[in-house]
């Protein structure tokens, strides 16, 4: 993960660690959390907020998300969650006095406030938050440029005003307009904000003896370094009980496929269509562009389900579990309107959590592991998802000379075409979506920054071999599970690639 404060990251994955060695151990009755809070937090005096009680009061937060459940006030349908106690801490009004202020005769700003929110201070004018309504008035008003909105970074950052602000200042996120991109968790300076995790489960079912198998997303490649590539991941997650690791690089190939015949059959019928492949921007179209997500979206499933239900299909009684940079994963793997999907999602840093409370590290390793194309590699990154579906239709022996794309990575972008489309006004023939700037590898849950993951990854990449999509998928049993997202039969691909 990348932050301003390495410190947050290493405190919040602390936590997240601990409470997997607990888990490992069975010790998660509430003494032991207990303890563990004041093992975290000994005291007597603070080391981030005011006092102890404080910060021990957040690292009950911290544990009670690191055990997969939603915080007491917030939405139990988010996976984005608010520790109040850590929010607290967020100034309460947007509109702020700075030291510009005169106090001049004249008041302008006083007379503009129809809230009667300012009044006078010995040094400079005060803005009452409980009155101030956020007009702005006061600030338009003032000679001096002396009062300043402040947005607040999690609100800032959120690419569909889900974040608003209670009566006492506190974080709400709604729920009716939150497509789970995450990016508010690593803005917020605090970190009062995080996501549930759900390592305990995935524990208890390593525990149990039952056959787990992790999908890594094809962001993975550069995550970690030179030399850490999938096969290190799988070795490394193989030590801990793991029965498998796949990469989802392989799901891409999948949905590559299949979205290619959807593509051309749209192409030929003269229809707008979107990739379907970042739940984030799923979520966008379907809370913001209702209309659109009905006509537009493509019915293919993303390159986790793919993966996951081929493994369900071929390995009755599996749990699968998807590993990459991305929250709304999270909240993909519940939608119950797509079913077969991963079991559980966790993100790079949480893997990282989940191996070191076993006290494994990823290390290069000697074995080569290969399951995708290089086109489902680079689905990872904004405008591989599109080059992929071209090279399907391409390997069919379709002319693709006429077909304009628009590829669009980050909320914002996102948001644009899909009024543009709501409007009628898209000239491009198909969009692909990803919520976060990059793609998949700029997702909130990164683990490096893009130049280090950009480097490290192309180095990777290179040794990938040059098979082709529809050949790599000649070797896998496409007609035993179904690539629609509502479950109905799809033709087999490999049919398809012999015509």
């Amino acid at each position: 993960m990348v932050t301003n404060d390495v410190a947050i990251l290493e405190f919040k994955h602390r936590v997240i660690t601990e409470v997997a060695r607990l888990a490992w151990e069975d010790k998660l009755d509430h003494l032991s959390r207990e303890e563990l809070v004041r093992t975290l937090i000994p005291g007597p005096k603070p080391n981030y907020r005011c006092c102890i009680y404080k910060e021990r009061e957040i690292v009950r937060g911290r544990i009670y998300l690191a055990m997969g459940n939603a915080l007491p006030g917030n939405d139990p349908n988010l996976e984005v969650q608010v520790i109040e106690a850590a929010c607290q801490d967020c100034p309460l009004s947007t509109y702020t006095v700075t030291d510009n202020c005169r106090l001049c005769m004249g008041k302008a700003c006083l007379n503009s406030c129809r809230f009667g929110a300012l009044t006078r201070g010995d040094h400079r004018m005060r803005i009452d938050p409980l009155k101030c309504k956020e007009c702005g008035m006061c600030a338009q008003a003032c000679p001096y440029g002396a009062i300043v909105h402040m947005v607040r970074p999690c609100k800032s950052v959120c690419p569909v005003g889900a974040t608003s602000y209670d009566e006492n200042g506190l974080c709400v996120i709604d729920e009716e307009k939150c497509i789970q991109c995450g990016q508010c968790i690593h803005t917020c300076p605090f970190a009062a904000i995080g996501s549930k995790v759900y390592l305990v489960d995935i524990i208890r079912h390593l525990k149990a003896g039952d056959k787990v198998i992790a999908m890594c997303a094809p962001a993975t490649e550069g995550q970690f370094g030179e030399g850490i590539g999938m096969a290190s991941v799988r070795a490394a997650l193989k030590k801990i009980g793991f029965a498998d690791m796949v990469e989802v690089g392989l799901g891409g190939d999948m949905t590559a496929a299949y979205e290619s015949l959807e593509w051309a059959e749209a192409y030929r019928d003269g229809r707008k269509m979107t990739t379907s492949c970042c739940p984030a921007f799923i979520n966008m179209l379907r809370k913001h562009f209702p209309k659109q997500y009905e006509e537009n979206l493509s019915s293919t499933v993303s390159p986790m389900c793919a993966v996951s239900r081929w493994l369900k299909a071929t390995n009755p009684g599996c749990v699968t579990v998807f590993i990459g940079p991305c929250i709304a994963k999270k909240a993909e793997c519940k939608d119950e309107s797509v079913p077969g999907n991963a079991d559980y999602a966790i993100t790079y840093g949480e893997l990282g959590s989940l191996l070191q409370s076993r006290d494994v590290a990823l290390e290069p390793v000697e074995e080569d592991y290969q399951a995708s194309s290089i086109w489902g590699k680079r689905f990872a990154t904004s405008g591989g998802v599109a080059a992929a579906v071209i090279e399907c239709m391409q390997e069919r022996g379709e002319d693709t000379s006429g077909l304009k794309l628009l590829q669009c990575a980050g909320g914002a972008e996102c948001k644009k075409a899909l009024q543009l489309l709501k409007l009628g006004r898209l000239p491009e023939d198909f969009i692909e979506g990803m919520a976060c700037v990059g793609g998949c590898v700029g997702g909130p849950s990164k683990h490096r920054t893009e130049t280090e993951i950009k480097r490290a990854r192309e180095n990777l990449l290179k040794r990938a071999d040059g098979r082709k999509v529809l050949e790599n998928l000649r070797a896998y049993p496409m007609d035993t599970f179904s690539m629609h997202r509502n479950g109905e039969p799809t033709p087999d691909i490999r049919d398809a690639h012999e015509d």
